[in-house]
């Protein structure tokens, strides 16, 4: 009678036990999923700023009227370009 009186704590103590490790395997995952929650935020927000250094950076190089008439140019000739380049294929 006193091993199963024992053999019943025992149980009853594991049983607490694996109660406890769930509740803790539950609240970590919650700060894992909350950590992956804010790493997607600030992966976004890291495109962002990248996207706006990229546009500020540009600025800053054509802030020059006559460069910013050059990349006008430029990119004029390149559009032509590229229209004869698509009607000798539509040909």
């Amino acid at each position: 009678m006193l091993a199963l009186d024992n053999l019943s704590k025992k149980i009853n103590l594991l049983i607490k036990k694996q109660a406890a490790l769930e509740a803790e395997n539950n609240r970590l995952k919650a700060i894992i999923a909350a950590h992956e929650e804010n790493e997607k935020k600030l992966n976004a927000k890291l495109a962002s700023l990248d996207n706006n250094l990229v546009s500020v950076r540009m600025d800053n190089k054509t802030e020059n009227t006559e460069e910013r008439e050059n990349m006008v140019r430029q990119l004029d000739k390149l559009i032509q370009e590229i229209d004869i380049i698509l009607n000798t294929l539509n040909d």
